[in-house]
């Protein structure tokens, strides 16, 4: 049979069932702004009923409001839609930086970067053809030569000053990384303790979450929750977080790159004996690919680089200065960029530095050969008087690549001591026919070639310096210019068959069109961000109007309920109080 004070307990569980909706309301509105939290929701339920006997049967009444559970208004599948695309925004944010400072670095917008310095060493021979004799001319060649240079060496420095920047931010994302999977296996632990007695650790897997969504920026992950309500964190395949338990991502000990002349660093997993850790997106993803692409623009400068110590310096031999030695005329055979006479560090003195450019078509490997080599003149009386230059190579060669080229360019010492701008080779020599010289054989081991002596001179004539600043603007190989002075040696350019400027040009554009590609597939990105925020805030976010409707249906809920105790109470005390006796 019901208890008479039974309709007392369902009011008060109906007090404490509003009680209970109102924390919650006030817990959510105080929350509203806190980064990672969501929205809460009591879900209740009706009590199992009672039978209670009639004249007409039996009667089922109810015992008023329980409460089930105390949840989060999450969804999950929004959850890893965020985690996965939240990778991508930042791989391609960070690939912007890196493009942002690339540009930066070459700077041609502003007129000081190397495009500039170019245009103004090819400005330099043109003016020089004109006036071949001219002191200033020749100077201006040497000092727009030294400027080109500079330039080139300061935005090869100032990549690896990049480079080395790209692995310190890894070692901070690591960092950041090996934090938070730690916390993240802490909160496991203790979620899994506060949910023992089947109740929901709300808050504290709020917290987990937002460290998921951190966890997302650095890295590519997954996430499996497991029926205790732990989590699994997998990236590529390996268990970052496993319950209580954790992997540590470490960078490697610094692996000197002598071709880029700087140290490298490998990621790997300390607990799995150090096999690799590749991140398939997010920003160690972007700072791994960055460093490669800027490692390529050193080779793409190694190249513009190796082509003025190979294919410049070689049509540069074929021509004469305006020195003039009575036996063997004007000095020939001369490189205006690297080294000519020098002693090596073995101590065995060389006349020339010379500079060779292989491609190996097999493998695709691409290197400049640097070999000490002998020149000897020998001059006949003629008539006409002739002077034969053989070069032959008789040191070791050294294999450059990348930053090894650039390092090796710099005007040669000769060109800029005092004087030197005399030996600037501004006239294209002759031979006994009067035919311009070509050598007999020029290859990477030696060259032989003859000239007239009486071509002494090179006051008022630049044809030299025309054939030099061709290299800038006219390809190895058009229908009007064959294979000749743009290409002396016959082989691969460094920079292939175009120019130098159309080369760097090339470069450039390269460079503007994957900034502008990275540029709108951030927006992109951003907009399905903005998407997948929109669609998680549905869920979870605190709606400031929806939360004060509820605050009055649950104040009102109370009220009631109150009123009905209220109400069953002073019945009660009427039936108690004001009946008489019974039994007398």
């Amino acid at each position: 049979m019901r208890s008479t004070f039974a309709g007392l307990n369902t009011m008060v569980r109906g007090i404490q069932n509003n009680q209970l909706s109102l924390d919650t309301v006030g817990h959510n509105i105080t929350n509203a702004s806190t980064e990672g939290y969501s929205r809460q929701r009591v879900d209740s339920a009706a009590t199992n009923y009672q039978e209670r006997p009639s004249l007409y049967g039996g009667v089922y009444v109810g015992g008023g409001v329980d409460v089930v559970a105390l949840n989060r208004a999450r969804n999950i599948y929004a959850d890893k839609q965020f985690w996965s695309e939240n990778s991508a925004q930042n791989l391609y944010q960070t690939y912007k930086t890196n493009y942002d400072k690339v540009e930066t670095i070459f700077n041609d917008s502003k007129k000081t970067g190397i495009l500039n310095a170019m245009q103004q060493f090819y400005s330099s021979w043109v003016n020089l053809s004109d006036y071949a004799s001219d002191a200033a001319s020749r100077t201006a060649v040497i000092t727009k030569g030294n400027n080109l240079v500079d330039r080139i060496k300061t935005s090869a420095k100032q990549l690896q000053a990049q480079i080395d920047a790209q692995y310190e931010e890894t070692r901070i994302q690591v960092g950041k990384l090996n934090g938070i999977t730690k916390e993240i296996a802490r909160l496991n632990k203790n979620i899994m303790l506060a949910e023992t007695n089947g109740g929901k650790a709300n808050d504290l897997r709020d917290q987990r979450d937002l460290l998921v969504d951190k966890l997302s920026e650095i890295t590519n992950v997954n996430v499996y929750e497991e029926a205790n309500g732990q989590y699994t964190v997998v990236s590529n395949g390996m268990s970052l977080v496993q319950r209580e338990n954790t992997l540590t991502v470490e960078m490697s000990e610094p692996i000197y790159n002598q071709q880029y002349g700087l140290s490298d660093y490998t990621l790997r997993i300390k607990e799995a004996g150090g096999i690799g850790y590749v991140p398939q997106s997010g920003i160690l993803k972007a700072l791994s690919d960055t460093i490669v692409q800027d490692k390529g623009h050193i080779d793409q400068l190694a190249d513009i680089s190796a082509t003025l110590l190979t294919t410049f310096n070689d049509v540069h031999k074929l021509g004469a200065g305006i020195d003039n030695d009575p036996t063997t005329g004007p000095t020939t055979w001369l490189n205006f960029f690297g080294q000519n006479k020098f002693t090596s560090p073995t101590g065995t003195t060389y006349d020339q530095m010379q500079y060779t450019w292989h491609v190996n078509t097999t493998t695709g490997e691409r290197w400049m050969e640097a070999a000490g080599s002998a020149i000897t003149r020998t001059a006949t009386a003629g008539p006409p008087a002739e002077v034969t230059v053989t070069a032959t190579v008789t040191g070791g060669p050294d294999k450059l690549k990348s930053m090894q080229i650039i390092n090796a360019l710099k005007i040669s010492d000769e060109l800029t001591a005092q004087g030197g701008q005399n030996l600037v080779a501004a006239r294209q020599i002759a031979d006994a026919n009067g035919t311009k010289v070509v050598p007999t054989a020029l290859s990477g081991t030696g060259a032989t070639y003859k000239y007239k002596v009486s071509e002494i001179n090179g006051t008022g004539d630049g044809t030299m310096a025309v054939e030099l600043s061709k290299l800038f603007n006219i390809d190895e190989m058009t229908a009007t210019n064959p294979k000749g002075s743009m290409n002396p040696r016959g082989t691969e350019r460094a920079v292939s068959k175009i120019s130098i400027n159309q080369y760097y040009n090339g470069m450039m554009s390269q460079l503007g069109a994957d900034a502008e590609n990275i540029d709108k597939t951030l927006k992109q990105q951003d907009d399905l961000m903005t998407q997948i925020e929109q669609w998680r805030q549905s869920t979870s976010g605190v709606d400031w109007n929806e939360e004060l409707t509820n605050m009055l249906k649950f104040q009102t809920g109370y009220g009631a309920c109150s009123r009905v105790l209220t109400s069953m109470d002073e019945m009660l005390d009427k039936l108690i109080n004001g009946t008489g006796m019974v039994g007398r």
